[in-house]
C-alpha cells in the first residue's frame, strides 16, 4: 500500500497561513509597480508637509529660538506654555474671527457662484473653451499682478471709489475695518473662480442627459431642473469644493499681507497664518508660531469634518 504524502509547501505553510511568495504582495499590494511609481510623490509629501507638521509640533512644546547654523544651544522642554501664550493673546482670537469672517463670504460665494457659471458654461456652444480660459486664468495669474489691479480699483483714489462718487464708503474699503477683510474675501473669491468652475465642469459631465429629459417631461422648468436635478448631481464636487475652499481660506496669507500692508487696518484682516509669520519671522518666537500653528491645524480638521459630516461626503 502506498502512502501519498502532502507536499512539503503545503504542510510547512498550514491551512491559515500566507504562503510566503503572496506575503511580499501583501505589503507591497496588488501591482507593487503602482508604489514604486509613486514612491517619489510620497517621499515629497513626507519631505514638505509630514517632516514640517511633526517638527512644528515638536517645537511648540520647547523654548525654541533661532540660532546660528551649527550653535549648540539649550532649547529647554517647556511643556503647554507656548498654547498657553497663544490663547491668551487677544490677537489670536480676532485672526479667528477675521478668517471666521472670510469663511463665511468667501466659501457659500465659491460654492454658488462656481455652480452657477460652470452650469452656464457648460449650455454654451460658441466660444466655449474661450469663455473657460477667461474665468481660469485669474486663477494662474500671480498673485502679485493681480493684487496690484484690486488696488487701482479699491485704494481711496481707486476707479471704484470714483464710480460710486459720494456712495464711496469713508474710510475707503482696505483701510476700513469692517469692509477690509470682506473685500478680501471678495478678492479671493474672484481669483480662485476658475479652479472650481473646472471641478464642476467636470462633475458635470458624469450628470445624465436622460435626467433633464426627464424632468422636462415631468414639466419640470429651468429653475427646477436646476435644483432637482444638477444640484445632487454634482453633490461629490460641491462636497469637495466646500472642504478645498475652507481649507484654502483657513491658509489666508498672501492677500491680506499685500493688499493691507500686512493685515490692517489695527489687525482686522490678520489672518492666523500671517500672525503665525509676524510671531515667527519678525518677533522671533518661532515656538508660539508653532503653536498656534497647531491649533490652525486642530481648528481646519474640525472645520473639515463637521462639513464632511452634514454635507454628506460619507454617502457622496
Amino acid at each position: 500500500m502506498t502512502t501519498v504524502s502532502a507536499p512539503p509547501s503545503a504542510a510547512a505553510t498550514g491551512p491559515d497561513e500566507t504562503p510566503p511568495s503572496r506575503r511580499p504582495r501583501r505589503w507591497l499590494g496588488e501591482n507593487p509597480l503602482g508604489l514604486l511609481l509613486s514612491a517619489p510623490y510620497l517621499l515629497f509629501i513626507g519631505l514638505v508637509f509630514a517632516y514640517p507638521i511633526v517638527f512644528s509640533v515638536w517645537m511648540s512644546f520647547q523654548d525654541y529660538f533661532f540660532a546660528a547654523p551649527g550653535a549648540e544651544v539649550d532649547r529647554p522642554f517647556v511643556g503647554f506654555d507656548n498654547y498657553i501664550a497663544v490663547i491668551q493673546d487677544p490677537a489670536v482670537w480676532r485672526s479667528f474671527g477675521n478668517v471666521g469672517i472670510f469663511l463665511l463670504i468667501n466659501v457659500p460665494l465659491t460654492v454658488g457662484l462656481s455652480l452657477l457659471l460652470a452650469t452656464a458654461l457648460d449650455k454654451v456652444v460658441h466660444a466655449r473653451t474661450f469663455f473657460r480660459v477667461s474665468y481660469y486664468v485669474p486663477y494662474v495669474t500671480a498673485s502679485v499682478a493681480v493684487v496690484a489691479v484690486w488696488l487701482f480699483l479699491f485704494s481711496t483714489g481707486g476707479l471704484v471709489n470714483q464710480i460710486l462718487g459720494p456712495l464711496a464708503p469713508e474710510p475707503s474699503w482696505l483701510v476700513n475695518s469692517a469692509l477690509a477683510m470682506p473685500t478680501i474675501a471678495l478678492f479671493v473669491t474672484w481669483k480662485g473662480l476658475g479652479f472650481y468652475i473646472l471641478l464642476y465642469l467636470a462633475a458635470l459631465q458624469n450628470v445624465g442627459k436622460e435626467l433633464y429629459e426627464a424632468a422636462s417631461v415631468d414639466g419640470a422648468g429651468a429653475v427646477r431642473r436646476f435644483f432637482t436635478v444638477t444640484v445632487p448631481g454634482v453633490r461629490p464636487a460641491t462636497v469637495l469644493v466646500f472642504l478645498l475652499a475652507t481649507i484654502t481660506g483657513a491658509n489666508l496669507f498672501t492677500e491680506p499681507y499685500l493688499l493691507t500692508g500686512g493685515g490692517g487696518p489695527n489687525g482686522a484682516s490678520t489672518s492666523p497664518v500671517l500672525l503665525m509669520y509676524q510671531r515667527g519671522i519678525e518677533q522671533g518666537n518661532p515656538d508660539v508660531a508653532s503653536a498656534l500653528g497647531v491649533i490652525l491645524i486642530i481648528f481646519v480638521l474640525i472645520i473639515a469634518w463637521l462639513q464632511y459630516r452634514f454635507l454628506g461626503g460619507r454617502e457622496s
